[in-house]
């Protein structure tokens, strides 16, 4: 029983306490500059990921792929018209 313990304590129980007043802040231009400065890093961050770390298909890939994907959708409409169109049939003659 005490491995499962927490299993039957309360929603209540499980939340994250807080202090009711957040931390004070004693000047908003500072606390701008540093999220500016963030904002920046990040995006930076983000070019360099997608420009050096990211591997991106050919275009001969991405053709290929098209054409399976394009197969794979002619495949499945005309299974599903196939159905339609038998139980369509069969429900004609019942009803």
């Amino acid at each position: 029983m005490p491995l499962l313990s927490w299993a039957f304590t309360g929603v209540a129980q499980l939340a994250e306490r807080r202090s009711p007043k957040p931390e004070v802040v004693s000047s908003i231009l500072p606390s701008r500059a540093l999220n500016k400065k963030k904002m920046k890093a990040y995006f930076a961050d983000i070019y360099n990921e997608l420009v050096y770390k990211v591997s991106w298909p050919t275009w001969k890939e991405i053709q290929s792929t098209a054409l399976l994907v394009l197969a794979g959708v002619a495949i499945f409409s005309l299974l599903i018209f196939g159905m339609d169109f038998i139980l369509n049939f069969l429900s004609g003659l019942v009803y």
